[in-house]
């Protein structure tokens, strides 16, 4: 591994992740496609949030991710986490309900709405509970009944999940998700990436090179490095903070106390961002962190 591949940003940091795909349509179009290649492929897409502020790269917490429109009207929330927490799964269904909600005018037929499709890579394992689950890597959520699968509300909703280590780990073949997949998770190895002959990671490697040229970019990826840490920080203090006061009555009282707490911090921050947010009402924000509406009017 050389220098030069040493000083490559990681494109798994939410800030370079967005920076790589916010602003450049036509691989966001490229990565999109080839993350879903059992879906019919769209051919363009409008940025709708291509700005990073200050407070998001420090804002803990928050996900930087890209919100795109394609050419049929669709809503896209593409976004990479590399953390796990235990809010994960209802936040992710919540900003999904929330774009498709938020389609509609007073009065305009329903018929007129449009998919809000989610699309998460994730730096970890979610589920590896059973065999099954740990030999499958991409899965992707619809509204359909439990009993019979076949029979669906339409695919208004959608939520597309990728496991990059987990993919990593059982080798998908040699189509455009796996060049993906590997991109991701061995974007410094450069023998492995000039082997890849896909396009689209080719260009996305160069915008990484590009970035990481750049000293202001990098200093923004290192603030927003930082920002993660000092999350995941907070949440192990609270834990051993509730370990220690739990030593006396009991060392699993103790860390059930520690994890209350992390979840605590955790949803007041959420909360505290959804504020500034000046869109959601105290009750809205309160079903979306699992705060009371006492909690959150404290919090204003």
């Amino acid at each position: 591994m050389s220098s030069v591949a040493d000083a490559l940003l990681d494109p798994k940091n939410d800030y370079v992740f967005k920076r790589l795909f916010g602003e450049a349509p036509e691989l966001l179009v490229s990565l999109i496609n080839d993350l879903r290649p059992d879906l019919p492929e769209i051919r363009s897409v409008e940025i709708l949030n291509p700005g990073i502020n200050a407070e998001e790269l420090r804002g803990k917490y928050i996900i930087l991710d890209v919100l795109a429109r394609d050419g049929e009207g669709h809503a896209d929330n593409i976004e990479i986490q590399v953390r796990r927490d235990g809010a994960w799964g209802a936040r992710a269904l919540y900003y999904l309900a929330r774009m498709l909600a938020q389609q509609l005018e007073q009065g305009e037929d329903y018929a007129t709405l449009r998919a809000a499709v989610g699309i998460h890579l994730l730096d970890f394992d979610l589920f590896a509970d059973t065999s099954e689950q740990r030999a499958q890597a991409r899965w992707r959520f619809e509204m359909r009944d439990a009993r019979q699968p076949e029979v669906t509300l339409g695919n208004r909703l959608q939520l597309t999940l990728i496991e990059l280590k987990k993919a990593d780990r059982l080798g998908l073949g040699a189509d455009p998700l796996s060049a993906w997949i590997t991109f991701f998770e061995h974007w410094r190895e450069e023998q492995t990436m000039a082997a890849i002959e896909h396009a689209p990671i080719q260009e996305a490697l160069n915008r990484v090179r590009q970035l990481s040229a750049d000293e202001e970019a990098r200093r923004l990826a290192f603030v927003r490095e930082r920002a993660l840490h000092d999350e995941v920080s907070l949440l192990k203090e609270a834990r051993e903070e509730g370990r220690e006061e739990g030593r006396e009555e009991g060392r699993e009282e103790g860390e059930q106390l520690g994890m209350q707490k992390g979840r605590l911090a955790a949803a007041q921050d959420t909360a505290r961002n959804l504020i500034a947010l000046g869109v959601l009402s105290d009750g809205q924000i309160a079903q979306a962190t699992g705060l009371t509406v006492a909690q959150v009017e404290a919090l204003r």
